[in-house]
């Protein structure tokens, strides 16, 4: 085999594996990192820190940014890998949707329709994942993590 084989062969071999990763750049690992980080604060100021309901609710918004970034790495070599952990991660964020309307319901606050004047003027505000942290402290800031989960599933995660 001479030193062009060689080189052929491994330009070839680079082309097998797509390029994959880049996750960071999703507006779906974004967004759940908003998510996630919102939970914590949500989390730590309503909800009993020695309680279940307090660590499953993290840990669904920590699973759907985990999923979303390992699935990301793993489209270079298996998409039905790819396409599970994207799965998982929806169903993590799914879960944690419905502990945030539970938590609404529970407490008979109200829950605003996707388009009510109040959600439409959150989604026009967060159009674009915000580089500064949450500050989800509030009923109000709540149903902005409400909205932010129904956007998640508007972009397929």
């Amino acid at each position: 085999m001479n030193k062009s084989d060689a080189s052929d062969r491994s330009e070839r071999s680079d082309d097998l594996i797509p390029k994959h990763g880049g996750y960071r750049r999703l507006r779906s690992f974004q967004t759940a990192q908003l998510v996630y980080d919102g939970t914590v604060i949500f989390c730590d100021r309503f909800i009993d820190k020695h309680s279940r309901t307090h660590d499953q609710m993290i840990q669904a918004a920590r699973s759907g940014v985990q999923n979303i970034a390992e699935g990301s790495m793993a489209s270079g070599t298996s998409k039905k890998t790819e396409l599970k952990l994207t799965n998982v991660a929806r169903a993590s964020l799914e879960e944690l949707l419905l502990d945030y309307e539970d938590f609404l319901r529970q407490r008979g606050l109200p829950l605003w329709a996707k388009d009510s004047p109040q959600a439409l003027s959150v989604r026009r505000r967060y159009q674009s994942v915000a580089s500064d942290q949450p500050a989800l402290l509030d009923p109000y800031s709540l149903r902005t993590a409400i909205l932010v989960g129904h956007q998640m599933s508007a972009l397929g995660i």
